[in-house]
């Protein structure tokens, strides 16, 4: 087994749990909350010529529809990358004054029963969203080629100008110098079914900073999709709101569809509690929580309404790691993150 650093991808024999617990890497390599199992062979770069800070991918939907069977989403592996060691990162995640964006949501259906199934959610280490609300329709999986092979990651669709802005992980959209092919989005996944929609990337984005060394700091990604059927998606699905520079230990709710055991990546997965302060190799947010492969990219929601599955988003599932089992690290949504948005949302 071969493993290097600076966000270049380890290789694997066969699917395993989180990397972050399945790894024999020296002590302070990180994983992704994704895993690219026996995946990263060479057969060289499957992306096409990376344009500074955005990939464009005018795959039409009925491509998209049609490449992206029941069967091949199943299949799709999680992603998996390795990150600095203590020492590497020397980057500080720029800050200004806090932003919050509002949820921008579709109608939704009443759900009266829900007061009386919630109390003492708080805090959950890793188990089935049973909650319902706004939150199975904006969280969803992504799907896409790397490297010649089909991969999975989550998202999370937002409040945008564009109605048309899915936030994700960095490494969800562009990993080792190559911008991921065949990008969609399936908001409300269950078991092969797209009950929404798969909403092909028109471009995707990532932080300058990981776009220019993947930086794990920096690790978030974005998505413009195309319209489905002369529709938007928010308009479809609804938005969740946003939050910038909102500082560190919150309380915190994190969604993703992790398809490594004990999961299968066929329904939605959440964990919720305090979050902390990294105290070692990054500058991002840590929970408890025991998702893996493929929650990478899910949201982290500050001010999450239980009853309404609503709240403000300030970080992506990104990585774990192996010294510390069940604690998931998320990126901290500072001015770089605020401006990938700005960025997306406009295009």
């Amino acid at each position: 087994m071969r493993r290097t650093v600076r966000g270049i991808p380890a290789v694997h024999g066969i699917p395993t749990a989180h990397p972050a617990r399945r790894s024999r890497a020296a002590l302070g390599a990180l994983t992704a909350a994704g895993t690219l199992l026996a995946l990263l062979l060479p057969t060289g770069s499957a992306g096409a010529a990376t344009p500074p800070g955005s990939h464009r991918s005018p795959a039409p939907q009925t491509v998209a529809d049609a490449f992206w069977t029941a069967s091949r989403m199943r299949s799709a592996a999680p992603l998996d990358l390795a990150a600095p060691a203590k020492g590497a990162l020397t980057t500080a995640v720029p800050r200004s004054a806090p932003l919050k964006v509002p949820p921008t949501l579709p109608q939704l259906p009443k759900v009266p029963s829900l007061p009386s199934l919630l109390p003492g959610v708080l805090p959950q280490a890793g188990g089935p969203w049973t909650g319902g609300g706004a939150v199975t329709k904006t969280a969803g999986r992504v799907f896409f080629t790397y490297q010649g092979r089909n991969a999975s990651c989550s998202g999370d669709a937002v409040t945008s100008g564009n109605k048309s802005t899915v936030i994700t992980a960095g490494h969800c959209v562009k990993l080792q110098g190559n911008w991921h092919t065949n990008w969609v989005f399936v908001p409300g996944y269950h078991d092969g079914e797209a009950p929404y929609g798969k909403w092909p990337a028109a471009k995707t984005l990532a932080t300058p900073q990981w776009t220019a060394s993947e930086d794990i700091n920096y690790d978030v990604g974005a998505a413009v999709v195309a319209p489905l059927d002369g529709k938007k998606l928010t308009d479809v699905v609804g938005g969740q709101g946003l939050s910038f520079n909102s500082g560190y230990n919150k309380a915190m709710y994190a969604f993703g569809y992790p398809a490594a055991a004990p999961y299968d990546g066929s329904k939605l997965i959440y964990c919720s509690g305090n979050t902390i302060k990294d105290p070692l190799f990054s500058k991002d947010h840590g929970l408890s929580c025991n998702m893996t492969g493929g929650s990478s990219g899910g949201p982290w929601f500050t001010s999450f309404d239980e009853k309404t599955g609503t709240g403000l988003q300030a970080s992506v599932n990104s990585f774990g790691y192996q010294f510390l089992p069940n604690t998931m690290f998320g990126p901290y949504f500072g001015d770089d993150a605020k401006n990938l948005y700005e960025k997306a949302q406009t295009s």
